[in-house]
């Protein structure tokens, strides 16, 4: 007979409970995210899978009580353990590697964080990349420390209006109900520091996120001692107009440092995520000042510390400043630094000396680090091309390298799969995952890192054609199940009939192609509507039928992208596409994470070559779902003609509208002969053996060559050690 808690156990298990509750080691493991939300299914599903939010819905009382159920007891436990073993291992990667690296660790600057859909201060692809590297940091036991900034209001929340406009609307992040900390002095007072901006002081609390074994440091202006200028400068990720840009700038660049030092830290590696942070090295530079070296040997001492990591070939995409902007936001810090302004002006021009150039945070970044590299191979050459005039040496000569981008796979892989392979990986009826049992034993995420496991999904033995189709087929509708109830939620009606409606939108039998990114008009969203008869004509086909999912959101002042957004949903509502096409309003992490699942096809048609690495067809392949894109960015790595389908070859028309024209009839084509021809070619059990096998072969050649491990293990090597 079970034995009830003691008073002692329980008070125990709800103190870890808390604990991890604010550790996002949770949102990459499965039994600790089920523990949760077993706690309040409906409140994990409405407050974006929160478990500090639950913890906060279920009272002490009620936790207590459902800890003495004994099974529930048992799984927290194990769980709990779980996560302390992880903490604690001594025998990770870095610790073999890298160690010195937790005497001096790495320094990881962003202007956001893309953690989990229940923390939203991230825009976009770059911070889903700086929270992956953060994930992925920790799982290899880095040194490493993380430093962004902590927007109260987040970033926008997307609805479509009446005419299928987007419109943008905020919602507090109330840091009491998310997984973060305040950070704590000794006494157990807040620690507030100050940075100067414009002609003020202006002080910044700092939130502290537990990634794992890695801190993430977020400041926050948001303080009654500010201004109320100064207060909303950290109220919304890239709010405001190049005055807030550039101040943002600064607290995040200098008060990230001057956080860093009051925390007793000293990085071997300043590590700039995009020239938002590149502010960081002029502090570094009046630090060396204020110990007694000059403007000159401050600046190369500086540049020994520094790495810049640039993730865009699209001018937009570099921050620039006038002059006057530039004396009026940093007046009172430049003075500090006792150095003519001309000369650090001069520091954010390729030619120093012309006036009329605008001061660049790039240039400042890629002037002032000891290396630099761009995000796949080939953004890597168009980062030579576009600065070797900089440097003033041949392409090939420009110190610009490049490290492919890529995802922390546990982060992104939907539970259903995780469930699917951890039962694979313990059958012990299964001979082919015998290696695996032996070498990681219970530790099966350790396993699914293994590049020797995804080789292993060329094996019929270790997983068969029927389980792969099986699964891809309950991913498919789990997926169009969550979108039916997304799209019910969408259209603010709750009758009975529309219920009847909405539960007969789109068809599980379907080959269903997704596509959710930021509307950045260069992504080219509509590519694929060029040929709209065609498409018509393909969707209606009642033998081999073909749907789409559109999700994304275009930014606030991007009147073209929310154009595109209107012409799709327009389409969705109101052509001979409706009922093959759908909308998802309010794209974010969750609603990633379940396309990439769902969807057997990930399209991406950006113009080429200004995607510089795209991450989400990465996501995609751990499920199934395979890529169907444009040789930019990774996928012109990761494709080799047999792990899915290429959109036009290895080159592009100068020309937008010829390249416009020959990417739409190449996709057209690609997917008439090759994509559906594919899926629906079934042997006599409905089995598509062919589409298998090139499932398999996409499972085997990238999944574990794309991931945050394989990237930071990259960094570490090339770039943290060699300081």
């Amino acid at each position: 007979m079970n034995k009830p808690l003691t008073g002692a156990e329980l008070d125990e298990l709800v103190a870890g409970l808390k604990k991890l509750s604010r550790n996002l080691w949770w949102c990459w493991n499965q039994e600790a995210q089920d523990l949760f939300q077993e706690l309040s299914p409906r409140g994990w599903q409405n407050m974006f899978h929160n478990p500090v939010a639950v913890l906060h819905e279920v009272s002490a009382q009620e936790l207590r009580v459902r800890l003495q159920d004994v099974q529930f007891a048992n799984r927290a436990r194990a769980v709990l353990a779980d996560f302390q073993n992880y903490l604690g291992d001594p025998k990770t990667w870095c610790h073999l590697h890298a160690a010195k690296l937790h005497q001096n660790p790495v320094a990881y600057f962003s202007a956001e964080f893309g953690f989990h859909e229940s923390l939203p201060i991230s825009a976009g692809g770059l911070g889903i990349l700086a929270g992956d590297h953060a994930k992925s940091a920790s799982d290899l036991g880095l040194g490493f420390v993380g430093v962004g900034l902590f927007y109260r209001e987040g970033y926008f929340q997307q609805a479509i209006d009446s005419n299928n406009w987007q419109t943008e609307y905020y919602n507090a992040v109330d840091p009491n109900n998310v997984p973060v900390e305040p950070l704590l002095d000794a006494e157990g007072k807040r620690i507030i520091l100050s940075v100067e901006i414009g002609m003020s002081a202006v002080s910044y609390q700092v939130w502290r996120v537990n990634v794992g074994r890695v801190p993430v440091y977020l400041l926050d202006t948001n303080l009654p001692a500010n201004e109320q200028h100064f207060r909303d400068l950290t109220t919304r990720v890239y709010g405001g107009d190049s005055t807030t840009r550039i101040m943002q700038e600064i607290l995040l660049g200098v008060g990230g440092v001057r956080l860093l030092r009051a925390l007793k830290l000293a990085p071997s590696t300043f590590h700039m995520n995009e020239g938002h942070a590149a502010f960081l090295s002029l502090e570094l530079i009046r630090e060396k000042m204020a110990t007694g070296k000059n403007f000159t040997d401050a600046q190369a001492a500086t540049k020994k510390e520094c790495l810049f990591t640039t993730h865009t070939p699209v001018e937009a995409g570099h921050d620039r400043f006038t002059p006057d902007l530039m004396s009026y936001a940093m007046q009172r810090y430049l003075a500090s630094l006792s150095v003519p302004f001309n000369e650090i002006v001069a520091l954010g021009r390729v030619k120093p000396d012309d006036t009329r150039e605008p001061f660049c945070m790039t240039v400042l970044a890629l002037k002032l680090s000891r290396a630099a590299n761009g995000v796949s191979e080939l953004h890597g050459q168009i980062s030579r091309e576009m600065w070797q005039h900089l440097y003033n040496v041949p392409v090939a000569q420009v110190p610009i390298g490049h490290i492919t981008n890529g995802i922390h796979l546990l982060g992104w892989m939907k539970g259903t799969v995780r469930q699917f392979w951890k039962r694979k990986l313990n059958d012990s009826s299964n001979g082919e995952a015998k290696f695996f049992r032996e070498k990681f034993g219970s530790d099966w995420a350790s396993a699914v890192n293994h590049t020797e496991f995804w080789e292993k999904m060329l094996n019929p033995a270790f997983v068969s054609d029927e389980e792969l189709w099986a699964l891809r087929y309950k991913l498919r509708r789990e997926l169009i199940e969550f979108s039916r109830r997304r799209l019910f939620l969408q259209s603010h009606v709750v009758t009975q009939g529309d219920f009847i409606r909405f539960d007969s939108l789109l068809n599980p039998d379907a080959l269903t192609i997704g596509f959710a990114r930021r509307f950045a008009t260069y992504k080219r969203a509509p590519l694929i509507f060029q040929q709209f008869d065609n498409i018509v004509k393909l969707c209606r086909d009642k033998q081999r039928p073909v749907q789409f999912i559109f999700a994304g959101k275009a930014h606030p002042r991007d009147d073209e992208g929310k154009r595109f957004i209107q012409q799709i949903i327009h389409l969705s509502k109101f052509s001979d596409l409706t009922g093959n096409l759908i909308f998802l309003e309010n794209y974010d992490i969750h609603v990633a994470r379940q396309m990439v699942a769902g969807c057997d096809i990930w399209l991406n048609n950006p113009r080429r070559p200004l995607e510089a690495s795209g991450t989400s067809g990465m996501k995609a392949s751990c499920h199934g779902c395979m890529g169907f894109s444009i040789l930019d960015g990774w996928w012109r790595e990761g494709y080799d003609g047999t792990n899915g389908f290429a959109i036009s070859g290895d080159s592009h028309p100068s020309n937008i509208e010829e390249q416009d024209r020959v990417d739409s009839a190449n996709l057209y084509e690609t997917l008439t002969e090759q994509v559906v021809p594919m899926f629906y070619n079934r042997d006599a059990n409905g089995i598509p053996r062919e589409w298998l096998q090139r499932m398999r072969r996409s499972m085997a050649t990238l999944v574990s060559q794309f991931t945050t491990d394989r990237m930071v293990k990259e960094y570490t090597n090339k770039y943290y050690l060699n300081t």
